[in-house]
């Protein structure tokens, strides 16, 4: 190996490795010599543990399978360098394919499994198992990798290659599918069809490779879709399909079999459910807790406790912080059996960029996104613990050596570094290095970075061999958390997502829609906002679209388009908003809020100034119906608060009326309308834009407010303490 290829491999890490000292001692050609010394350093016998989902995970394990040119170079990665690989994945993602199989079927998430199948793929396993050569190997990858991540149009539900996987292949791979492969493939999938012995799951919008592993774990389970399948049938599942494409079986590992679903709290107090709604948001708050709704209590297998307890290296790959590394690590036996683990080696791998709706808002600096430090500041939050013993090195890519002009690039698009603060790392008793762990080929032809999978597992390797060669780490770190936390016992919503979304149809379909469709568009949007509890679709008795000439709101008053009519019990939107499908959605939502104040008011009115006598004063005021006629969600009680959080004050001799005085030019919601609106920016602050300006208070230290402005900003704040604990549930 040539000198300046040795230190490209090393990618500088035993410069960095070697303190000043020792590095002067050792001198260029000592740093050359370990450099030689590592090319051939020998690792086949390392036990190692890879924790995290997502692409991340997939990536440095062996490569992003999702690529279109990942069958060009396939053998790479940490599964390459390290034979004893055990890989745990999160399996609480929600979205796409994965979120269709979750409405009708009690069972964790596959998405992040099916990409780990395929990036798993071992050469020699193919050719032992199918006894081909090294090129016959490679165009069964490309046929594995075509099927695997064949996705099906949203409204393609032929079943034909469901059937038979290998049609989404070219004809020329196809000729190259082993008997047995083939076999099992179609076996797989006519298990899901109408013909087949499992559940019938329309293929639409689904990912190929999600439905096949859903049939070998279901047959596992005899194709029971009652309960969830238990770790047994999850594994015999796994196994199956892996041993078929090349994967060794035993070593990709679901972190539970409990299916769950994430739960985020915001700094200003929102607090909402859903993986797939989180990346997408845009909350203008940084994320504060995380914590996971398991439909029963979440068991870990043995296999993967024993396999993190025997392992020489623990990596936590790169990816997304609360969707992917988090959730696995709050599962306690997997965080004590990481901490009882004080011989291994323990890597966090730091991602390149922030990442929208995760790490986009620093928690302690609300106008930046994170630093490294600050991920490690997530896990002391969010893990019971803290950071200790989780990790002792973090793993950064070299920033320097990225091109400035590819750094501008990416701030236009919004996407920024996440930089390295080495002291604020070595002031929590952490070691932190730095290495270029990017594909410039990938840079070049793309103007894209990425991990690389090769130099991640040479950065991971390097660290190795420095510990062995260099006694580097001989002692590990223990951080200087002294984080006590312990995650809320929260009361569990112990209802599985297939049930859930089975309530919902049951309930919509006995209401009354014009046009029928707005009865889907209702179920999916209560679907991705499944915060809704079923009572909440109890309060309407249908929905209906007007016509403009019908339409009887004082469109001076506001702009919205959408409420609810106490009268005959209608969710009603205007005719001008069905054709923009968010408009729709959004005021859909707000008159479903408004329908759970039913029939609580009798009546309202405005009082000029000419009746109060005054100069420029009026008043709104209303009259509550008895409490038995009103058909209301909310207890007499919470009523009550909720109308003195909207401004409006009891009569003192009559309980039942409630009044507001106001300056003549100050804008004022009406109960109603801030309920809907409020329900609706709750859910999905990418909806009703003027919540947002209402809330902005929130965005201030109270320190920076003057006394006026600082009620204001309380106010909103116990406006979202009533919707979260009042009106969804949430009672931590």
């Amino acid at each position: 190996m040539k000198k300046s290829a040795a230190h490209h491999k090393v990618g500088h890490l035993i410069e960095t490795i070697i303190d000043d000292r020792k590095k002067h001692e050792t001198g260029t050609r000592g740093i050359y010599k370990l450099a030689q010394e590592l090319a051939v350093y020998d690792c086949r016998d390392v036990r190692v543990v890879v924790l995290g989902g997502g692409t991340g995970l997939s990536t440095v394990v062996g490569g992003n399978p999702q690529l279109p040119d990942w069958p060009d170079s396939p053998f790479n990665g940490l599964k390459e360098i390290f034979p004893h690989l055990h890989v745990i994945v999160c399996t609480t993602d929600d979205g796409r394919s994965t979120g269709r199989l979750l409405k009708q079927l009690p069972i964790i998430g596959v998405g992040d499994l099916r990409k780990l199948c395929v990036a798993l793929i071992l050469l020699k396993n193919l050719q032992k198992t199918y006894r081909i050569t090294e090129q016959h190997a490679g165009d069964l990858v490309r046929l594995i990798h075509t099927v695997f991540n064949y996705r099906f149009d949203d409204t393609n539900n032929d079943f034909r290659c469901v059937a038979n996987p290998l049609l989404t292949a070219p004809a020329k791979l196809r000729r190259q599918c082993p008997a047995a492969l083939k076999e099992l493939l179609c076996s797989l999938g006519t298990f899901l069809t109408p013909r087949g012995r499992g559940p019938t799951i329309q293929p639409g919008g689904h990912a190929l490779g999600n439905l096949l592993l859903t049939a070998a774990i279901l047959s596992k389970a005899k194709g029971t879709v009652e309960r969830p399948p238990g770790l047994g049938d999850l594994r015999a599942g796994l196994d199956l399909v892996a041993q078929a494409i090349g994967v060794t079986p035993g070593r990709l590992h679901p972190a539970t079999a409990a299916p769950g679903q994430l739960v985020f709290r915001y700094a200003n107090g929102v607090e909402v459910c859903g993986q797939h709604k989180a990346t997408v948001a845009n909350r203008r708050f940084p994320v504060e807790r995380l914590r996971t709704e398991y439909y029963k209590k979440p068991v870990v297998s043995r296999r993967v406790l024993q396999a993190i307890r025997d392992a020489d290296l623990i990596i936590l790959a790169p990816g997304s912080l609360y969707t992917s590394s988090i959730p696995i690590l709050q599962l306690q036996p997997v965080a004590q059996a990481i901490r009882s683990n004080r011989r291994a080696l323990k890597i966090l791998g730091a991602n390149f960029w922030v990442q929208e709706g995760e790490t986009d808002i620093a928690y302690r600096a609300e106008n930046r996104g994170f630093r490294v430090s600050e991920l490690i500041d997530a896990y002391d939050r969010n893990v019971t613990g803290g950071y200790k013993g989780l990790f002792h090195v973090v793993l950064s890519t070299n920033l320097a050596q990225i091109p400035g002009s590819i750094l501008r690039k990416y701030a236009l698009e919004g996407k920024r570094p996440i930089y390295l603060d080495r002291q604020r790392i070595k002031s929590l008793g952490l070691r932190s290095f730095e290495a270029v762990m990017f594909s410039m080929k990938r840079l070049r032809q793309a103007g894209i970075i990425h991990h690389d999978p090769e130099k991640f597992a040479m950065a991971v390797r390097t660290l190795l061999y420095a510990r062995k060669r260099l006694g580097f780490m001989q002692k590990n770190a223990v951080g200087h958390s002294t984080s006590q936390t312990a995650l809320p016992d929260c009361p569990q919503r112990s209802v599985l997502l297939c049930n859930y979304y089975k309530s919902i149809t049951e309930e919509l379909a006995a209401k009354q829609f014009r046009p029928k469709a707005l009865c889907g568009v209702l179920k999916d949007l209560v679907w991705e906002n499944r915060d809704i509890r079923v009572e909440h679709l109890r309060a309407f008795r249908g929905a209906q679209v007007i016509s403009g000439r019908k339409w009887n709101r004082n469109t001076e008053w506001d702009n919205v388009l959408g409420y609810y009519d106490p009268h005959d019990r209608l969710l009603k939107v205007h005719e001008q908003v069905v054709t923009d499908s968010e408009r729709l959605r959004e005021n859909l939502l707000i008159a479903l809020g408004e329908s759970l104040l039913g029939r609580y008011r009798k009546s309202f009115r405005w009082i000029g100034p000419e009746s109060l006598n005054t100069w420029g004063l009026h008043s709104f005021e209303i009259r509550l119906r008895p409490e038995h006629a009103r058909e209301c969600f909310l207890s007499p009680a919470q009523l009550h608060d909720f109308l003195r959080l909207a401004r409006l004050v009891r009569h003192p001799q009559d309980p039942l009326v409630y009044k507001v005085t106001l300056n003549s030019d100050e804008g004022f919601l009406t109960p109603g309308l801030l309920f809907g609106l409020m329900y609706a920016w709750y859910l999905n602050n990418s909806y009703c834009k003027i919540m947002e300006h209402e809330m902005s208070p929130l965005q201030w230290q109270p320190n920076t407010l003057i006394p006026h402005h600082v009620q204001a900003r309380s106010r909103r704040q116990a406006l979202i303490t009533f919707f979260r604990t009042v009106v969804f549930g949430y009672s931590c």
